[in-house]
């Protein structure tokens, strides 16, 4: 998570909102990625799909089977779908994300029974820096 969080703090230096992900194979980081919706104009471009599209190109995949994923803030429900489809095997969340999460938050997507794989999720992992980042970037803002 600790990385996940130094991508974080790259989207805030870009003024975008800070989010990173990362995800691992085999204890090795194959995907990284943070917002950058500003950037590229992109409503798209959320860490967890940048990360997914990372991984999949060094993997020469579209589905990232034995992998795992670990996001600062929980996910949307734009990707926690992509997360369904990569076929990730793991999501570790920093923080809830109360207004828009779609794992616990505001809905219990990956309980879903019309989904064709199961995702198995947790979230508090570093929390307080996940939440700190994100509380002081709108902070700064306001």
């Amino acid at each position: 998570m600790q990385v996940a969080l130094s991508y974080a703090q790259k989207a805030s230096d870009m003024n975008e909102v800070p989010i990173g992900a990362i995800i691992v194979r085999n204890n090795q980081v194959i995907g990284a990625g943070h917002n950058s919706t500003i950037t590229k104009n992109s409503v798209t471009a959320h860490a967890e799909l940048e990360a997914i599209d990372a991984a999949g190109t060094l993997l020469g995949n579209h589905r990232l089977i034995d992998c795992d994923m670990y996001v600062t803030v929980e996910p949307c429900h734009m990707c926690a779908k992509a997360i369904v489809h990569a076929r990730l095997r793991k999501l570790f969340i920093g923080c809830l994300e109360p207004k828009e999460g779609a794992i616990f938050s505001q809905d219990n997507f990956f309980d879903k029974t019309f989904l064709n794989h199961q995702v198995f999720a947790e979230h508090g992992i570093l929390e307080k820096e996940a939440r700190h980042l994100i509380q002081n970037f709108f902070k700064e803002r306001r």
